[in-house]
């Protein structure tokens, strides 16, 4: 009984795989499709935003590479293609958004931030550093304190 569960297990588990077939590119020309995988990964997915066009599998990621289909096989440009891209969604939906006044932010950010970050590390480490040096002791407090100790000997 527990052997037929164990070969019932492996055949429902390898069913699939004997079924399974190589995906067939969407477009029934292999040059545009290797163009529309070209043009995708220079975009950038909408819905995942950490992902290229063409890996994403979100609903927005399938339509936007039917559009470019489309409109490669209107016979459009590569270019002509991206600019449309950007026109509707934005530089955000590059990958390398080009570097002008509306991006500067985008590509200075990260150095903006790192730059913050060492000033306010060398700001703690200057306070620790003074909070944690001995305080000097006047004329006064060394008398005391010498007096206190002679007092402590027997």
């Amino acid at each position: 009984m527990k052997l037929r569960s164990i070969l019932l297990c492996c055949a429902l588990m390898f069913a699939g795989a004997a079924t399974a077939k190589e995906a067939a590119p969407m477009a029934t020309d292999v040059a545009v499709e290797k163009r529309m995988v070209a043009i995708s990964e220079e975009l950038r997915c909408l819905v995942c935003q950490n992902e290229s066009l063409a890996g994403s599998h979100a609903e927005l990621a399938l339509d936007l590479r039917r559009e470019i289909r489309t409109m490669i096989g209107e016979g459009k440009s590569d270019q002509e293609i991206l600019d449309f891209m950007v026109a509707r969604y934005g530089d955000f939906v590059r990958f390398r958004p080009p570097v002008k006044p509306t991006t500067w932010l985008l590509w200075g950010g990260p150095f903006l931030l790192l730059a913050g970050g060492i000033v306010a590390l060398i700001v703690f480490l200057r306070r620790r550093v003074r909070e944690e040096a001995a305080p000097r002791l006047s004329d006064e407090e060394h008398r005391r304190a010498a007096a206190l100790l002679d007092q402590s000997k027997p």
